[in-house]
């Protein structure tokens, strides 16, 4: 399933139109802060499709019955650039488990590239709930064999892939080529246009040199 949160008018649109500006994203702080903001919006639609259990709590005039999540899920993040939207989904589910991905394109002098992962960290997945996070899903490579490592930690009950933005041609690979479909993908918006290089169009440019500055 695919969920393309732009297609109903909400705060959102605001959040995603100030990551994307040339002048805004010139401030850092407020770029990371918006991709924060993304991710907090996004793990609360994603919070609506879990499961809950009926608990008591004690008021100081009595009782009071409440849902509470069954479990809590599993967040995990591509680095370095997933970061800011990993703690926006982490403000939400503040008590979930965490696992965190070295993934990065490795470019070779013909002007092709080829999708590294040097380091992963997770706890153990099996029949857990899996929220994937990177800001931007380009090819959908990255985001799949990023989830093709974790799987060497345990089959989740169902995933949810979470991006800022996405390009048409990365959302169609994520659906041909992940190996479970029990999956939803969450993008904040969906743009049709993916350059030779790679490149979503319009998109915003690098997330990761706008939240945490260029890298040689």
């Amino acid at each position: 399933m695919v969920r393309n949160l732009s297609q109903n008018p909400s705060v959102l649109s605001q959040f995603l139109a100030e990551i994307r500006d040339v002048n805004i994203q010139k401030d850092s702080m407020r770029f990371r802060r918006n991709l924060e903001r993304i991710g907090e919006i996004c793990a609360y639609e994603i919070s609506k499709t879990l499961q809950y259990e009926s608990v008591n709590t004690t008021t100081p005039l009595g009782e009071s019955e409440s849902k509470l999540l069954k479990e809590q899920p599993v967040v995990a993040t591509i680095l370095r650039a997933g970061l800011p939207l990993h703690f926006g989904i982490l403000n939400f589910f503040d008590k979930a488990e965490n696992a965190f991905i070295s993934a990065y394109r490795r470019h070779h002098k013909d002007n092709t590239f080829e999708i590294a992962l040097e380091y992963v960290a997770s706890p153990d997945l099996n029949g857990k709930t899996l929220i994937l996070c990177d800001p931007m899903l380009a090819t959908g490579s990255s985001i799949v064999l990023t989830y093709k490592a974790l799987l060497k930690r345990g089959i989740p009950a169902h995933t949810h892939l979470v991006s800022a933005i996405c390009s048409a041609q990365g959302v169609e690979h994520v659906k041909a080529n992940m190996p479970n479909t029990n999956f939803t993908l969450w993008c904040g918006a969906i743009d049709e246009e993916l350059t030779a290089q790679a490149y979503i169009v319009p998109g915003l440019g690098d997330a990761g040199d706008l939240a945490f500055g260029s890298k040689l």
